[in-house]
């Protein structure tokens, strides 16, 4: 099935991309996880017909890690103790990524609805149309949801096209061992919880590429 390609530029003052082995004080990967993306995607057009697989992130400011902290008194906390617990983090602040992906049609038709799959039937191209309304949704600044850099209270200061002044960090190597790839690895309709990692995952010269599973790009 032909590819096609979508693209955004999303940059902010604090960014957190967990790291599930850094328990109770959580750390933040240098560069959004493969479901981060997804979910930044679909805040700009979201539907159970599309069905979006990124595949690159470029990483377009310095890396800077700093200490973050919060109360927590919500239904999370412990039961029994009072007052609000503290919570500390290490987060990443000034950042600006660069992300790609593909979108297709939902494979899983079983899931989609009514007007979902009417909509495809009569939609002689899906992929090229989802691409086609997903720039012009980035473009007008209409978003399914308000996207967000990992957590939902660090809003982005800017998601939209790529900006002329930016530029890949391309002094930024590295390479993460363990790399959370998604929580509901089923997708659309996931029943429950299905965690998948990737592998020792490369950022070369600034450039982090995901690895393909189950669609040719």
């Amino acid at each position: 099935m032909k590819s096609y390609p979508i693209s955004l530029e999303i940059a902010g003052p604090t960014a957190m991309w967990t790291r599930p082995d850094t328990g109770d004080c959580p750390v933040s990967y240098p560069a959004p996880t493969y479901s981060a993306v997804e979910g930044i995607f679909s805040s700009v057009f979201w539907g159970p017909s599309t069905e979006i697989v990124p595949f690159k992130v470029e990483i377009c400011k310095p890396l800077h890690f700093h200490s973050y902290t919060t109360n927590l008194n919500g239904p999370l906390k412990k039961k029994g103790t009072d007052g609000a617990y503290q919570f500390l983090a290490t987060v990443l602040t000034d950042v600006c990524y660069r992300l790609h992906a593909f979108v297709y049609p939902a494979r899983k038709k079983s899931t989609l609805d009514e007007k979902s799959i009417a909509w495809s039937r009569r939609t002689t191209s899906p992929g090229h149309a989802h691409a086609e309304i997903f720039g012009r949704r980035l473009k007008r600044g209409q978003w399914f949801v308000m996207p967000c850099l990992g957590w939902r209270e660090f809003t982005p200061s800017y998601v939209g096209k790529f900006r002329d002044g930016t530029t890949v960090c391309e002094g930024i190597s590295t390479v993460v061992p363990s790399m959370l790839r998604q929580t509901f690895g089923d997708g659309y309709g996931s029943p429950k919880t299905h965690f998948i990692y990737d592998q020792n995952v490369k950022i070369e010269r600034g450039v982090l590429l995901y690895p393909q599973r189950g669609r040719e790009i």
